[in-house]
Formats: structure tokens, sequence, C-alpha cells
């Protein structure tokens, strides 16, 4: 009974954390871009962390310049869009990953993993917006 208890208790925190993974899945995209794409060009291991390291805070500090500095609301509601699709994603994958062992294939899981897909991005928009709130108005 208590390893039923442990794997659902470990099932609920890596559930938790892979949530907050997959709300910043633009920087992290970015940053594996960046990588690639230096480590391709032949620099070593160090330089092109650095510059993943590099893609990832330029993804967000541009988001964040745009929330600040734009005052069209449609522009800034873009921006945040760019940084909730990828999370979206992330979270239709997710919630498809962990429920397609549980349920059939078929409208269930679709509607299951989308609204995942949703909360996810929604979550995503709340968090960059509070962050660029928090940030800017120091």
């Amino acid at each position: 009974m208590s390893l039923v208890l442990l794997a659902i208790s470990l099932s609920i925190a890596l559930g938790v954390l892979a949530f907050r993974f997959a709300v910043f899945a633009l920087p992290v995209m970015a940053g594996i871009a960046a990588f690639l794409q230096v480590h391709g060009g032949g620099a070593g291991f160090g330089l092109s962390f650095l510059a993943g390291l590099a893609g990832a805070a330029l993804s967000v500090a541009f988001v964040i310049a745009i929330l600040g500095f734009a005052r069209n609301p449609f522009l800034r509601l873009l921006a945040l869009g760019l940084f909730a699709v990828p999370a979206a994603l992330a979270g239709y994958a997710l919630a498809h990953g962990l429920a397609k062992h549980a349920l059939d294939p078929g409208i269930l899981l679709t509607l299951l993993s989308g609204g995942c897909g949703t909360v996810v991005a929604v979550a995503a928009m709340i968090n960059l917006n509070a962050l660029g709130e928090g940030f800017l108005y120091r």
C-alpha cells in the first residue's frame, strides 16, 4: 500500500515539475536552437552552452521588452501568444504522454490533452506578464 502511495505522490510531483518546465518552453527551445547552431559551427561545448543561455535569456528579454514598451494591447497579446504557443504544445504533449496509457485513443484523450495545453498556455501568459510587470516596474 505504501508503495502505491509513493508512486502516486511521485507522479504528482513529476507532473507539477513538468508543468513548471512546460511554462518556459520558448526559452528552452531558443536556448537549444542557439546551442545546436553554435556547436554545429565548430565551437566547443562551453561556448555553445553560453550561446544557449544567451539565446534563452534574449527570448525572454525580447518578450518582456515588448510588454514593457508597447502600448498597443494587440501587440502585447501577440508577444504573450508567441510565448504561450510553445507552452501549449508542451502541455498538450505532457498530458497526452501521461494519459495515453490510461485512456483509449479518441475524443476524450484529445479533449484532455487540449485542456491541459490550454491551462499551460494561460499559465505561461500569466507568469510572463507577472515577470514583466515585476521587472519593469521596480
